[in-house]
């Protein structure tokens, strides 16, 4: 069975890691553990409900409120991109955390694509150069970023 691993590296002062979404690997409890182990301050779920339905997360947000963990839920279908965001709600928040040495966590299914796109926009909208953001991403997360329109979503900064 796979083991639930967190990918992390620095960013804007925080800590920014991105993560298969608990419950893919094995059980939603075991995983559970190993993220709030983590310690992290945000968290950013790039699945939609059905997702976290289907592999025994669907309390998740409620599971992190409990544990005084912030929450955003910002689905996107598989292989896509964000439609309807308010990027700049989101812009703002991750990186207040990030600057203050916090610790955010970005998921998706598989820890890939949709997280490893939120990821590459978060460190490009930090103030990182595009290609050394996404070849540092890539170092810790090799799969990060799958599909063309997700490279030119988070290539936006």
């Amino acid at each position: 069975m796979l083991e639930f691993v967190i990918h992390s590296l620095s960013v804007a002062g925080g800590t920014l890691a991105i993560t298969p979404m608990p419950g893919r690997t094995r059980h939603y409890p075991a995983d559970w553990l190993r993220l709030i182990e983590w310690r992290p301050d945000l968290v950013l779920t790039m699945t939609t409900q059905a997702e976290l339905d289907r592999k025994g997360a669907g309390t998740l947000g409620a599971d992190l409120a409990n544990e005084g963990v912030a929450w955003l839920h910002l689905p996107v279908a598989d292989y896509g991109v964000p439609v309807d965001l308010d990027w700049p709600g989101v812009h703002d928040q991750v990186l207040a955390v990030l600057r203050g040495q916090g610790r955010v966590l970005v998921h998706c299914f598989g820890g890939c694509g949709r997280s490893g796109m939120m990821a590459l926009r978060l460190m490009i909208a930090a103030g990182e150069d595009p290609d050394a953001a996404l070849a540092r991403l890539r170092a810790v997360r090799p799969c990060a970023v799958e599909t063309d329109s997700q490279m030119v979503w988070a290539r936006q900064g």
